[in-house]
């Protein structure tokens, strides 16, 4: 009689990059390797998002094919390098690992889907995940190596298209698609992941991004997503998850839960004293 081969649940995770699988954000790195004060990048910044002229997140492809400072100063070469100062996560490699081949039944395909330039990203992850599993905003280079035009921003609406892509590639359920994200950029995608029975995970305590996402977990390693992948995907319980690590010789040494309210308390409004007619 010929063995039964076990069936594997195949499952794609997207991530996002800047403060999900790093600490810098790409932007700010990048100003200040080619001499723009980083304040100077948060106000220009700012004045986007009051304006609503760009999708959040695509401030700096903006800012790198319209703003005079930025087009002065920056060239391809800059946002390689810029890549290489990026602070990632720890256990990122690990993390791509264990999700193709660790989880008994499971397959978790990794991609990366971001605003960051595409530049910016693949230098920063060199040698840990294949540029063909990266996804970032696409630009043009003049001769001189100059933003000369964008090609594809993938901010907001934009990652929800490349996801949608990515599902119609592998050919899955929309339930098997995960999403990991840290800020306002990611409220288009988790939204519609959540609508379609997929699964989120925040990485930040962000007001626009926390309610939203079905689990949220904060830590400076990169792993850390796994236990929810493990608890929630997988089903397996708090012993089985700390055995998990343990054999990939890691040690979860605090775990807590923390349910959080944001509250905003403020006076009553006096009541204007109105006087009788008359």
């Amino acid at each position: 009689m010929a063995a039964t081969i076990p069936s594997v649940k195949q499952h794609l995770l997207a991530s996002d990059f800047d403060q999900t699988l790093s600490f810098n954000d790409s932007g700010l790195v990048l100003s200040e390797l080619v001499g723009i004060p980083a304040k100077v990048f948060e106000a220009k910044v700012a004045t986007l998002a009051v304006q609503n002229l760009v999708q959040q997140g695509g401030e700096l492809s903006y800012l790198l094919l319209h703003d005079p400072e930025y087009r002065s100063h920056v060239r391809k070469e800059h946002l390689l390098e810029a890549g290489k100062i990026v602070r990632l996560k720890k256990n990122i490699r690990q993390l791509s690992e264990l999700l193709a081949s660790a989880i008994p039944g499971y397959r978790f395909d990794f991609h990366v889907i971001s605003a960051a330039p595409q530049e910016v990203i693949e230098s920063a992850l060199e040698d840990i995940i294949p540029a063909d599993h990266i996804h970032g905003t696409q630009l043009q280079y003049t001769s001189s190596g100059q933003v000369e035009s964008i090609i594809r921003v993938n901010a907001g609406y934009g990652k929800v298209a490349v996801l949608d892509d990515l599902q119609k590639r592998f050919q899955l359920g929309p339930e098997r698609i995960l999403y990991v994200g840290d800020g306002g950029s990611d409220i288009h995608v988790m939204l519609h992941v959540n609508r379609r029975d997929g699964f989120t995970i925040a990485v930040s305590q962000g007001r626009q991004i926390a309610p939203i996402a079905k689990r949220t977990v904060l830590s400076d390693d990169a792993l850390s997503i796994m236990v929810p992948i493990l608890e929630e995907i997988a089903g397996w319980d708090t012993p089985r998850i700390r055995t998990f690590f343990e054999d990939q010789g890691l040690f979860i040494q605090e775990w807590d839960r923390v349910r959080a309210d944001w509250l905003t308390i403020t006076p009553q409004p006096s009541q204007l004293s109105i006087s009788p007619a008359g």
